[in-house]
């Protein structure tokens, strides 16, 4: 038998066993394991949100069909959900898997950026954001969160051409503007970092935040009035988050959540939406009464006066001795001349809370003008005690003191 031939024969017997020995292929690649961490401390809705959302990902996974973009997508937005929880191990595995299943979409790459951020890893933190820039390259907020990234890693240089085109694509964005001035102000370019800076507050006047920075420009420009006046004005309110940052911000149908969301918006002076976030909060907490009393203030500041009192109101039905609401309810009765009923809520705050120069100060001036003069005058005292420098107590102690003079 020629050699071909006996060849010929050998694969035709063996074909089965060849085909059997080859190395199977996957269509999914190998993913990391995502389990639901214990959920105990967590609030009940919240926790039903997790749970329904991992049952909805044990489904897909479970779908050899699903195009993988689609259980990426799963992945994806369990991680989000993980990590706005604050359960970051199991969120880095669900954002890793999406994305390996979806590696042209941003969202994944950008969240895992955060996250790493979160943890303090500054590199890991920039590679995600780079990756997240490769699939979406105009995208402003990821360009200046991995400007941001070098910043960190004292690398202003290569911030900076990154926060130039952040600023090109986007020439209102208060975030290039405050970065752009932050590199100057690392290269010790005092001038172009006041420029930049002056500018970002002109955009946004409510973020405390760049104050400190354009204090040290001013420093270093040798203007120390102006320094100065900007550190007296530091505070901690961020600008504000873009849109993805938010939509993570915003994700938990939690009352704290809300509540949270809520303290951002008003001291931004955004009543409407801080009324809105409180709404949800007092849904589902109803016992809750925190969330009943800061809706009573965005009510207030809100023009809605009788809502803010019945909401006033019902969180000292709720926690009797709650020291912010009766304080409130004090306001609204002096506001509205019912000075014996201020009298009576401002007294009841500080039953609670004696050290509360506010509630105080509230009922020093509701003392005075229902003619209690002495009264008052001994609440001013008490002040002065508790903070010598009270510039109200002072100004309210010589009121006082007047209104004695005219009596005589």
């Amino acid at each position: 038998m020629r050699a071909s031939t006996l060849v010929s024969v050998l694969v035709l017997l063996t074909g089965g066993c060849v085909s059997r020995n080859e190395p199977k292929t996957d269509a999914r690649p190998a993913l990391k394991a995502v389990a639901l961490p214990d959920l105990s401390r967590l609030e009940e809705s919240v926790q039903a949100q997790l749970r329904e959302r991992f049952a909805a990902l044990t489904a897909k996974q479970r779908d050899p069909a699903l195009p993988a973009a689609d259980l990426g997508r799963e992945y994806g937005e369990m991680g989000m959900l993980l990590m706005a929880a604050e359960f970051n191990d199991p969120a880095e595995a669900a954002l890793l898997n999406a994305q390996v299943l979806a590696p042209g979409e941003m969202r994944w790459p950008y969240y895992l950026g955060h996250l790493y951020r979160t943890k303090g890893d500054i590199a890991n933190g920039a590679a995600a954001f780079e990756r997240a820039q490769r699939a979406a390259p105009d995208d402003v907020p990821t360009m200046i969160w991995l400007a941001e990234a070098a910043l960190d890693q004292g690398r202003p240089d290569t911030a900076e051409p990154l926060f130039r085109k952040a600023l090109s694509l986007q020439p209102q964005s208060v975030a290039a503007h405050y970065g752009l001035g932050r590199a100057a102000l690392a290269r010790k370019d005092y001038v172009r970092a006041a420029q930049h800076l002056e500018q970002a507050l002109a955009l946004d006047s409510k973020a405390s935040v760049i104050h400190y920075s354009l204090a040290m420009a001013y420093r270093g420009m040798g203007d120390q009035r102006r320094a100065e006046s900007h550190l007296e004005q530091r505070g901690t309110l961020a600008i504000q988050p873009d849109p993805l940052r938010k939509a993570l911000d915003d994700l938990l149908h939690s009352a704290l959540t809300y509540e949270k969301n809520a303290d951002a918006a008003g001291n931004r002076g955004e009543w409407a939406a801080a009324a809105e976030y409180l709404r949800k909060a007092v849904a589902l907490a109803p016992t809750r009464a925190s969330p009943r009393h800061k809706l009573g203030t965005a009510l207030f500041y809100l023009g809605d006066r009788r809502g803010a009192f019945e909401a006033f109101q019902e969180a000292l039905r709720l926690s009797p001795s709650f020291p912010a609401a009766h304080y409130a309810l004090g306001v609204m009765h002096q506001e509205a001349g019912e000075y014996q009923q201020a009298i009576a809520s401002f007294s009841a705050a500080l039953a609670s809370e004696p050290v509360n120069i506010d509630a105080r100060l509230g009922l020093a001036g509701a003392l005075r003008r229902s003619g209690q003069l002495e009264r008052a005058l001994a609440e001013y005292e008490r002040i002065l005690k508790i903070d010598p420098g009270a510039s109200k107590a002072r100004i309210g102690y010589a009121a006082v003191k007047n209104d004695y003079g005219n009596r005589k």
